[in-house]
């Protein structure tokens, strides 16, 4: 999967050495070592996106980078790896956070995730939206099992498109509790529930499959 990638990495060492792993997988690597460089860089398929920049704040960049194109993969990387740093950058606008050291290969696994989720939600933004037998309508906000149409709750719904968008993909816990619930406080028995109910008005148990330790996964087909 080639892409166009802005690296935007203020310590030379570790933007160099980047840019000539990204570039041996075979992408094309735009370097900014600023801020003011990210912003200013022409269109590209994704952003790996340092937080600790010299002259902005790093989140405070990830929400222009994501007004400027709000269909950009952006993958958030820093050092800070409390749950609480990782949930304020999911809400400033990054697709996925890195915590530093890693690996190579994990980079990679996480970029050809994050551009196969990108992908399908942009396919997704009409108004309807079809996964196996399932059929929704998203701006009526109704869903179809094959020819029978299923009624859900609100947070049921939202839980449904959470996983309808990255569909095949499996989606982690915290994720599904920022995109439905705008939280990862919310009761994990809460999360649980909902699932089961969802299950259930969907008439297949194996339709939304757990993935343990992890979080749950809605079959493509």
């Amino acid at each position: 999967m080639r892409v166009r990638v802005l690296l935007v990495e203020d310590d030379l060492r570790v933007a160099a050495a980047l840019s000539k792993a990204l570039r041996r997988r075979g992408h094309e690597v735009v370097s900014a070592l600023t801020a003011a460089e990210a912003v200013r860089a022409d269109p590209v398929d994704l952003v790996l996106l340092d937080l600790n920049l010299p002259d902005r704040d790093g989140l405070e960049v990830c929400r222009r980078l994501r007004q400027l194109d709000e269909d950009v993969a952006i993958i958030a990387v820093s050092a800070r790896a409390e749950e609480h740093d990782r949930v304020a950058g999911l809400r400033a606008g990054a697709d996925d956070y890195v915590v530093k050291p890693f690996s190579m290969m994990e980079l990679e696994a996480r970029i050809e995730a994050v551009l196969r989720r990108t992908a399908r939600s942009a396919r997704s933004t009409t108004s309807e939206l079809r996964v196996g037998t399932l059929r929704i309508d998203v701006d009526a906000r109704r869903v179809w099992v094959g020819e029978r149409e299923v009624g859900l709750a609100r947070k049921e719904f939202d839980l449904l498109m959470a996983l309808a968008r990255q569909a095949g993909a499996v989606v982690p816990r915290d994720r599904l509790q920022l995109d439905v619930w705008q939280t990862t406080w919310a009761s994990r028995h809460n999360l649980d529930v909902h699932v089961a109910a969802l299950r259930g008005k969907l008439d297949d148990a194996g339709l939304v499959e757990t993935v343990r330790g992890v979080g749950y996964r809605l079959r493509a087909g």
